[in-house]
């Protein structure tokens, strides 16, 4: 027999999906036009700021859905672990503006070698497939999809300390390179981590099971 709460959580759902179909998109804008030296940043600013406004609206279903339907421990589950997904979700959004505005900046990997170019494009590949397996997880409450993020991510933590080694290791650096590349290695790292997180929170909306795939 449905609830009317079941109707809140489902809302919720929906509009989880949205905010990372939106971030999924603007972190594919902000990647590609980084390495096509495209100025984006004001079109990724706006679609950033709906993201934003779109967590708040989580946030404020999350306490009405408390506060009108006294939610049982299963129901509660979810809603703190939509919370937590709405949080990942919109630092994607937030670290997309971090992109753009590097490249807006210090003008992408212009400067940089081409082995610079080829190790971070093969780094944003991973990176939008890890957010990718984060937002369809969700979608079909796919515990075993959330779960092959884990090698994934582990793959990036490498290719992150193997570039800065790289670099550090060069004799002759361009500066604008070395800042702009190592800025985009960090901003990788932490959107792999964010789309771990919202696979760990899935994993515990469906199961009950808290678990680390880091």
């Amino acid at each position: 027999m449905s609830r009317i709460i079941d109707q809140g959580l489902e809302e919720q759902s929906v509009l989880l999906i949205r905010m990372g179909e939106l971030a999924h998109e603007t972190i594919t804008t902000a990647i590609r036009n980084y390495f096509e030296n495209k100025n984006v940043q004001p079109h990724v600013k706006e679609i950033s700021d709906v993201i934003i406004a779109m967590a708040g609206k989580v946030e404020d279903q999350t306490f009405e859905l408390i506060a009108r339907f006294q939610p049982v421990a299963s129901d509660l589950r979810t809603i703190k672990s939509h919370m937590k997904i709405s949080n990942d979700f919109s630092r994607y959004s937030r670290y997309a503006l971090d992109i753009s505005n590097i490249t807006h900046q210090l003008h992408g990997l212009a400067p940089c070698e081409a082995w610079i170019q080829n190790d971070l494009a093969e780094m944003g590949n991973k990176v939008l497939f890890m957010v990718k397996t984060s937002i369809d997880a969700l979608r079909k409450h796919d515990v075993n999809l959330a779960k092959t993020i884990s090698p994934i991510e582990r793959e990036i933590d490498q290719m992150y300390e193997d570039v800065i080694n790289k670099i550090i290791s060069q004799e002759k650096t361009n500066n604008k390179c070395v800042a702009s590349s190592i800025l985009l290695t960090r901003y990788f790292e932490r959107i792999a981590d964010h789309a771990v997180y919202a696979c760990e929170s899935i994993v515990y909306i469906v199961t009950g099971e808290k678990i680390s795939l880091e």
